[in-house]
């Protein structure tokens, strides 16, 4: 038996999540999820209708949520670390259950320790032995070596690379093509820049970017 799931957020990472839904779907003998709807407070005409041609609704605003049957799951759509925590935290008032999404061709370490929300794209790597808070995205083809310890709603772009035994505190962003070496920590709301090679540990709430990363 299906359950409803709710994607909050219908811009680009939301309607990504979208594909990655039908993707699990496609892959299990009995697919796991209905989905049954978008969710956002101010979506772009732009997004609604590309959202909708997908043949997946607009519900509404967060507010919608509450209308919902209590057992339906959400995920969070939204691509913005610090965005995605502020909503975050108006979808935990709900109450609904957090959906956890792993797409077919990514590969995920048998003992990783995970918190809710969890959602990993296609090509995404999580090794051994590794832990991660609520919330982490880990986009295509990005990767998260051994023994690393994850934050609530870290993101992690596409072909990001991020070497063993770091530490990303919540909210930390690790931009496109970047690589964080091992041992380093990335502080809380910071921010490595894409094709950034980070060689120091980052700042909480700092920008870095470049090779090495300054």
């Amino acid at each position: 038996m299906s359950l409803d799931l709710v994607v909050v957020g219908c811009g680009g990472h939301g309607r990504e999540i979208a594909q990655l839904v039908a993707a699990v779907n496609d892959s299990a003998a009995r697919p796991p999820w209905r989905l049954v709807g978008y969710v956002d407070d101010n979506p772009s005409e732009r997004n609604r209708k590309l959202a909708e041609a997908g043949g997946t609704p607009y519900l509404g605003t967060l507010a919608a949520l509450g209308q919902l049957p209590p057992q339906t799951h959400v995920v969070l759509g939204l691509g913005d670390p610090r965005v995605r925590r502020t909503v975050g935290a108006r979808v935990d008032a709900v109450g609904r259950p957090t959906a956890s999404l792993v797409h077919p061709d990514a590969t995920v370490g048998a003992d990783l320790v995970a918190a809710e929300g969890l959602v990993v794209f296609a090509g995404g790597r999580i090794t051994t032995n590794v832990v991660v808070g609520r919330h982490l995205h880990v986009n295509q083809n990005a990767t998260l070596a051994h023994d690393c310890v994850v934050g609530d709603y870290v993101s992690l772009h596409p072909l990001a690379a991020v070497s063993g035994d770091c530490r990303l505190d919540t909210a930390a962003l690790v931009g496109a093509g970047a690589v964080v070496l091992p041992g380093l920590r990335v502080g809380a709301g910071a921010t490595v820049g894409a094709g950034a090679c980070v060689v120091r540990d980052v700042p909480p709430a700092t920008v870095v970017k470049g090779v090495p990363a300054r």
